[in-house]
């Protein structure tokens, strides 16, 4: 099992992590700028700095916009119909219970009886998963991948999966599209897009962009040869269901051919044809909604976060699940390996790495998931303490995220600092992988951040040719993107100079320690 005290020590404090090159991390003045030769070397994406003053949160004291209007008194029906489309079964009944003079007598005292055992239904679901009485703005800062997702001016970031394109989601709303080489800059606004929490591009196609908002996913349809920087909101799809918000997580399926949604109210995964504007409902029992998608790269599974401690994989064939519960908090975050093959996750209040193997779905065995019986620990990312001119300094504990390169070599791990511990920083902690023929995990070396800031988020580029290419957002509004040069199986013919990048013969595999099984 890999530990972090194996992990060489953080860098002195004002130095930033430039590159990695033959498993090293190359350190930098933080205030310097980097050498002309590295920006030739990696691909021309910009770096950014957009602090929090320089945009502005949008107000949040009126849920809707009805309190501006005169109030105009509408038919019964038309009235239901809205409370149903808004607020789903409850705000039906009551909608019809508040109407006793327009509706028979009857269907009133049904819908009050109907009403009364609703809520005392929800008080009873609302005991055993807190999170449901939440705001939705504080359950999408809960669930998001995002350390801070609050307070910070980025919120959300995805790369496009085939060009050197990304999207950044802020604090005031919108979204901003930069693409290498382009000085045009789109920003995204529209009504519905409150509280971003997770953004997708779709696979296969040049404009594609999915938004999990406040109420609604949206999808973008951005023509990428338009010069225009403000496209209108009539190139957002608007994909809703009753009681299906706020959205925190979607995801398409590597083909496109597909996309989900996540809400951590709604016990449903929502399978969004999105050509036709219709949903197919997932639904289990148990678990108390859904925060977290991931799908895996080869298609075949998707892992489904709750906010319970309990999580599902399921198998996008016949779309059948395998139930996994652990054993103190929540599934955090997790990541396939390429091949889809292996699973590595984080669970809420603890410091470990564990991994799910799955036998590789071919023919036959393509409609069952395949996992294995008992999850294994693979890394030990507890708190340590490291000794620095300056003092001491301690990392690890907690997992916020975690990212696999494509290539499958190369693993990123957000670790959030202890927020009553003044000596505690956060750093994101960077393994080297091997996933066939035995799984490996080896220590690489640590991310640090600068004064006065936090990693918050973190996504590698899909299609880094020279190695593997790490995009981190900070707390301070900044995007800085880390690449580490290697040669791999995907990419053999690339080289940075003359001779071989080195390796460690000296590897060993990871052991393996089971600590709870599927049901």
């Amino acid at each position: 099992m890999c530990s972090l005290e194996l992990f060489p020590p953080p860098l002195p404090r004002g130095d930033v992590t430039l590159y990695e090159y033959n498993n090293t991390m190359m350190p930098w003045l933080a205030d310097d700028s980097p050498p002309p030769s590295f920006h030739t070397a990696m691909v021309n994406v910009p770096e950014l700095m957009i602090p929090l003053d320089a945009v502005k949160a949008p107000g949040r004291m009126e849920l809707s916009s009805k309190a501006a209007f005169i109030h105009h008194r509408e038919a019964v029906w038309k009235r239901c119909l809205n409370a149903w489309h808004q607020m789903g079964l409850s705000g039906l009944l009551e909608e019809m219970s508040n109407s006793e003079e327009e509706v028979p007598p009857m269907l009133c005292r049904v819908s009050c009886f109907s009403l009364a055992v609703w809520r005392w239904v929800s008080s009873l679901h609302g005991s055993l998963f807190p999170h449901l009485s939440m705001k939705n703005e504080d359950l999408t800062a809960e669930f998001s991948q995002a350390c801070d997702w609050s307070h910070c001016s980025l919120r959300a970031f995805a790369w496009h999966p085939h060009t050197s394109k990304f999207a950044l989601a802020l604090i005031d709303d919108s979204i901003r599209i930069y693409t290498a080489g382009s000085a045009t800059i789109p920003t995204l606004k529209h009504r519905l897009q409150k509280d971003v929490a997770s953004m997708a591009w779709k696979p296969l196609c040049a404009s594609i962009l999915a938004v999990a908002c406040q109420s609604c996913v949206l999808v973008w349809h951005v023509d990428p040869t338009s010069l225009s920087t403000r496209p209108s909101s009539g190139c957002a799809q608007m994909l809703s269901h009753p009681g299906h918000s706020p959205v925190t997580s979607v995801a398409w399926s590597p083909k496109g051919g597909a996309l989900l949604s996540a809400s951590p109210v709604d016990t449903a995964m929502l399978v969004w044809d999105v050509s036709t504007e219709s949903c197919v409902p997932l639904q289990r029992v148990g678990g108390g909604g859904v925060t977290f998608l991931s799908w895996s790269p080869d298609g075949s599974k998707v892992l489904s976060a709750t906010p319970s401690s309990v999580f599902r994989v399921w198998e996008t064939q016949k779309w059948t699940c395998e139930r996994w519960p652990t054993i103190k908090g929540r599934c955090q975050t997790g990541c396939w390996s390429p091949d889809g093959s292996r699973l590595l996750f984080a669970v809420k209040g603890e410091s470990v790495i564990y991994s799910l193997s799955f036998s590789v779905s071919d023919g036959e065995t393509k409609a069952c998931v395949g996992g294995s019986q008992s999850a294994t620990v693979v890394g030990d990312v507890s708190e340590i303490t490291y000794v620095r001119e300056e003092g001491e300094v301690r990392v690890g504990g907690e997992i916020q995220s975690m990212a696999w390169d494509p290539s499958g070599e190369r693993l990123a791990v957000l670790l959030r600092d202890n927020p009553n511990d003044l000596t505690s920083e956060s750093v994101i902690a960077v393994y080297r992988t091997k996933n066939s023929p035995i799984f490996e995990l080896l220590p690489c070396g640590f991310i640090p951040c600068r004064e006065k800031e936090d990693p918050q988020l973190m996504q590698f580029h899909p299609c880094f040719q020279k190695g593997a290419l790490l995009s981190v957002l900070w707390s301070t509004g900044r995007l800085s993107h880390v690449p580490f040069y290697f040669v791999n199986a995907q990419f053999p013919r690339f080289t940075l100079q003359p001779g071989t990048i080195g390796s460690d013969s000296t590897s060993t595999a990871a052991p393996v320690v089971s600590l709870f099984t599927k049901t």
